[in-house]
């Protein structure tokens, strides 16, 4: 049985296996592109506002 999902970029189909090694993307620029949103801030994953403060705020010393 062959897996098929949709490119998250283009929706064009993408079969799960070594002819598309870019997967889950159909290629190289449309993993680019989603590269680039996730840079742009366009894609983000929701979590607490002070939650970035509690993770590097325990490296720093006291003052």
């Amino acid at each position: 049985m062959t897996l098929t999902v949709n490119c998250p970029t283009c929706k064009a189909p993408v079969t799960w296996d070594d002819s598309f090694p870019e997967r889950p993307f159909c290629s190289h620029r449309c993993r680019l592109i989603d590269l680039g949103a996730w840079a742009a801030e366009e894609h983000v994953i929701e979590g607490r506002a002070d939650d970035e403060q509690d993770v590097f705020s325990e490296d720093l010393p006291e003052r």
